[in-house]
């Protein structure tokens, strides 16, 4: 289609003698594709995305803006295209005009395409390149397969590269609001052939997994998980490598040639810092790369003091610092980060010298079992240690493939206040100390006044009355705000304790110091991952023809179906305590008859009680999983799934939650599935709402939102009706709010029903009684597009995600929410019974 007849939808829309927006004009380059952002209060602000193809700007208006997080899919519809000269427009449409209200240039530059850009486009799945002002790296644009919609749904995403930031810690358009129409044109960095591409991943590739790319100019780190025990498998203890657990400060190097820089893990330029640290690089001759590491300052007996380390920074005398480099995740050309870890270690331990007199040294690993290595660790006053899966890639994120032992519990708090000191102690008496919840509010979490000596007293006292402030920055009252001096929460304290109290206060702490290279907003409560241990097979569990084939699919035996229970069964309680639970069994198998008990009748079921009849009048009493074990009597049974409720015990009429079922209909691939949820949660977000995702194990998805218990059923159930009729009346194509078979061909039937009064939802972590058998499993917004079918686990291979376990969930319990505002929103009316 030529460029002018694309224009006509734009140009009928507009009358050119009253608006200044451009009718027609502008060069395009396709050695140079131009894009540009354009933020626009109209009716509602909105940023619109424009790119250059085929000599007109291909249009999107994107709700919300760009987001460098990757977990962020930005919705983005797709509008008529506009001319190549309206990359310039900047101004005020005026009243009554089409899109009428204020114009400015948000971003602008130059973007390259990573496919053939007009295959891609009409795919429907565009990657490409951004050389602009504010965004820059990897971004794709894919089409959410509508099937008819006036204006086609498309997500804007930012790939995982250098240059994603999550959400949480950076949101550009808020950091980055003003205009950039006088800033020079952006140039290609450094243009990349089509040739080039295609064969990059293979050119002189030295290691299995390298891939041939220029160095990068930021780096994020792979952060390790806290975990309580190391890895317990037999078969998994070969599979890990440990190291020491530096008391000191992570810091990644960039060398490009003769420029030297290193960084702290939030970015932060510290080569100012580090005079002789960089030169002892320079020294090494190396090639260009990113170097990860850790820098710490040693005692007399050779161990971490990490409060010498902050002396250092303060007093300027750097020279003692002593940098331990642990991983090399790009080197002479190659991308590594593919790269099994024992291979990038085998690497760089050839490029540095074993003089352990050097600055520069080698993190070595430490021989011999986890916990002997641990136990020891402790013994000498070190942290703990680090374990890291010998074959895991390297990965800009907390990842499991890198585990965490503390010897104690340690991490940062941010200081809220303190105390006057007492008798001769000089400085101050405490430092009041607080975390940051999921709401992003800061709450107290007790006090430290050990660790201190009369130099640092003095120099902590000075900074804090320079932030000083008239009120309390913690969300609640600390029981000595009588006491206390306020600061503001700028300042950071490392503080090691014994444990937690219920109240959430900490004990025996002790300072070692403030942190300068992380921000106060971004100190959260460390959370310990735990992985489950299987349950122990109870004495007096007799299994009945254990050697029975339940599922000729995955010819899964009875016994095989309860070794599964009793794997799972400390995750899934979770998600059954003080629920009502409802059975399904299934005595001849899958493809026999299936039989649901709702209600406690015969047969008895070790581990599972009657609740009080009062909950359900007129019925027999409904059912409660009381002990993990009552999974395995029940398989026993010949129970193969479990529902619960959308409500607990202790308050029956008020559900706690609201679940979307998304059933595919006829003829719906797993794609159109993918896209759809992501479509219903964007769209819960936009009404407020946080939602948790977790696959069926069949062939649906459910969406899941945690409430407060403020609501009776009929309007929690009518509000998700509104919400599923919303949908359906928008997208008619993709959704049904009807649920019969002839309703959904080709459709998506998103079942509210699940919402009312004795309703159930299969549990998290339960099998399905189909061909397969599923397991319905607690997954992350994320990883959604990575996973292949809602029965992506069976009984057969969940093994591989015990490790990862309710982590996806972990902020549930604190997520509860009101309605009110979601529901003013839509404009639902809830009827008065």
């Amino acid at each position: 289609m030529a460029a002018s007849e694309s224009l006509k939808a734009y140009k009928s829309k507009r009358n050119f003698a009253i608006t200044s927006e451009p009718a027609e004009g502008g060069e395009g380059n396709d050695n140079a594709r131009s894009f540009v952002i354009q933020k626009h209060w109209a009716s509602h602000l909105h940023y619109d995305f424009r790119l250059e193809l085929d000599g007109r700007m291909k249009s999107w208006a994107i709700p919300k803006g760009p987001s460098l997080d990757p977990h962020d899919k930005r919705m983005a519809v797709h509008v008529e295209d506009h001319p190549i000269s309206y990359n310039q427009f900047e101004g005020v449409i005026p009243p009554k005009q089409y899109g009428a209200g204020k114009v400015i240039i948000w971003d602008k530059g130059v973007w390259e395409p990573l496919v053939d850009p007009q295959k891609g486009y009409q795919d429907g799945h565009l990657k490409f390149v951004l050389h602009g002002h504010k965004l820059q790296g990897k971004w794709a644009l894919i089409r959410m397969k509508g099937k008819g919609e006036k204006k086609e749904p498309w997500l804007l995403i930012k790939e995982k590269d250098p240059l994603a930031r999550p959400s949480a810690e950076y949101s550009i358009v808020d950091a980055l609001p003003d205009s950039v129409a006088t800033l020079k044109p952006t140039k290609l960095a450094s243009p990349v052939s089509k040739q080039k591409r295609s064969s990059s991943a293979k050119t002189n590739a030295k290691l299995d997994g390298a891939i041939k790319a220029a160095l990068p100019a930021t780096l994020k780190p792979q952060l390790a998980t806290l975990v309580d025990t190391p890895p317990a498998d037999p078969s998994a203890v070969a599979d890990w490598m440990y190291e020491i657990k530096f008391d000191g400060y992570r810091l990644l190097t960039r060398i490009s040639g003769k420029k030297i820089n290193v960084f702290t893990r939030n970015g932060h330029d510290w080569s100012h810092k580090l005079p002789s640290l960089i030169s002892a690089l320079r020294d090494l001759n190396l090639k260009p790369g990113w170097f990860d590491g850790e820098i710490v300052v040693l005692d007399d007996q050779g161990h971490p003091n990490f409060q010498a380390l902050q002396g250092a920074f303060d007093q300027n005398r750097t020279d003692s610092i002593i940098y331990y480099l642990f991983d090399l995740p790009y080197y002479d050309g190659q991308d590594l980060r593919a790269v099994p870890l024992i291979e990038r270690r085998k690497l760089l331990g050839g490029l540095l010298d074993k003089d352990t007199a050097t600055v520069i040294r080698f993190s070595e690993a430490v021989e011999g079992s986890a916990q002997d290595l641990l136990n020891s660790a402790c013994r000498l006053g070190l942290e703990g240690l680090i374990g890291k899966r010998k074959i895991s890639p390297y990965v800009s994120r907390r990842a499991n493939d890198w585990i965490k032992l503390k010897c104690t519990q340690r991490q940062e708090f941010v200081i809220g206040g303190y105390t006057d000191a007492q008798g001769s102690r000089a400085g101050f008496g405490s430092l009041l100390l607080g975390i940051y919840d999921d709401q992003g509010q800061l709450q107290y979490g007790g006090n430290v006044g050990t660790g201190f000596d009369h130099k640092t007293l003095a120099e902590i006292k000075q900074k804090l009355v320079a932030i000083s402030r008239a009120q309390s920055p913690f969300a609640q009252k600390t029981g000595i705000d009588r006491k206390a001096h306020w600061v503001k929460p700028e300042l950071i304290a490392e503080v090691s304790f014994g444990e937690w109290t219920k109240t959430g206060r900490i004990r025996h702490p002790v300072f070692h110091g403030l942190r300068t290279d992380k921000k106060a907003s971004s100190v959260t409560k460390e959370k310990t991952t735990v992985v489950p241990s299987s349950i122990t097979l109870p004495a007096n569990l007799k299994i009945t023809h254990p050697e029975r084939v339940i599922d000729a699919a995955s010819h899964a035996t009875k016994l095989q179906l309860v070794e599964f229970y009793s794997r799972v069964a400390p995750l899934m309680m979770e998600h059954l305590k003080a629920r009502p639970v409802s059975l399904v069994r299934a005595p001849d198998g899958v493809t026999g008859e299936l039989f649901f008990q709702k209600h406690l009748d015969s047969p008895h079921i070790t581990g599972i009680k009657a609740l009080d009849p009062k909950l359900d009048p007129g019925h027999a009493p409904l059912l409660e999983m009381q002990k993990p074990e009552g999974l395995l009597y029940a398989a026993q049974m010949n129970v193969i799934e479990f529902h619960t409720w959308n409500a607990l015990k202790t308050n029956i009429d008020k559900p706690d939650r609201m679940t979307f079922d998304l059933d595919p209909g006829e003829n719906v691939a797993w794609p159109m599935m993918q896209e759809s949820a992501y479509l219903v949660h964007e769209f819960l977000k936009q009404l407020g709402l946080v939602s948790f995702l977790k696959t069926s194990g069949g062939k649906g998805l459910h969406i899941v939102v945690p409430l407060k218990r403020l609501l009776d059923w009929d309007t929690v159930k009518g509000f998700s009706q509104a919400i599923v009729q919303h949908l359906a009346k928008t997208l008619p194509q993709r959704f049904s709010a009807k649920s019969g078979p002839r309703n959904r061909v080709g459709k998506i039937f998103i079942d509210y029903l699940r919402n009312g009064f004795g309703a159930t939802t299969v549990a998290a972590w339960s099998a399905r009684a189909r061909p397969g058998l599923g397991v319905s499993v607690p997954i992350e917004w994320a990883e959604l597009a990575s996973i292949s079918s809602s029965a992506h686990w069976t009984i057969k291979n969940i093994e591989s995600r015990l490790s990862i376990g309710n982590q996806p969930w972990q902020s549930y319990a604190t997520s509860a929410q009101s309605l009110t505002s979601a529901i003013k929103t839509l404009g639902f009316k809830p009827t008065r019974s």
